[in-house]
């Protein structure tokens, strides 16, 4: 029974210390969190936040084709901060006729930048080491 009481606290104690040193992957979802937590996270140049959430489609850019291809647009929150999507294509279906206007919903990391910040990690991981996130876009899901 020490044994076990002793274990219990020392998983207690790593527990703590690992919130207190924000260690745990950040989960958030909701549209309206969602903007309240980006928004925050670009405040304080936050980095490695998981989050879910939507915006309208801003402005289409080019793929990016350095490295493994990904499909590349800005999104406006309801907050009015834009967020760049760096969709991997090489990964994950690309959204085929997205245009200006359009609603997408996303399940990804986000990474700041001086910008708004950059969404990626909107597919699985081939090597099971990372949430795998996602795309909506008109009903369909794309990961």
């Amino acid at each position: 029974m020490r044994k076990l009481l002793s274990l219990l606290l020392v998983f207690s104690l790593c527990y703590v210390a690992w919130n207190e040193l924000g260690l745990e992957q950040q989960l958030f979802s909701g549209p309206a969190e969602a903007d309240a937590i980006l928004r925050e996270a670009y405040q304080n140049s936050q980095s490695d936040i998981q989050v879910e959430g939507s915006g309208r489609v801003i402005t289409l850019l080019a793929d990016d084709t350095d490295g493994s291809p990904h499909q590349r647009f800005i999104l406006r929150l309801n907050s009015g901060q834009t967020l760049l999507v760096a969709h991997n294509i090489a990964l994950a279906p690309r959204i085929p006729k997205l245009e200006t206007g359009d609603t997408v919903e996303f399940y990804g990391e986000y990474e700041w930048n001086y910008k708004g910040g950059v969404l990626h990690w909107t597919h699985d991981d081939p090597q099971r080491r990372h949430v795998a996130g996602w795309l909506k876009h008109n009903g369909k899901t794309y990961q």
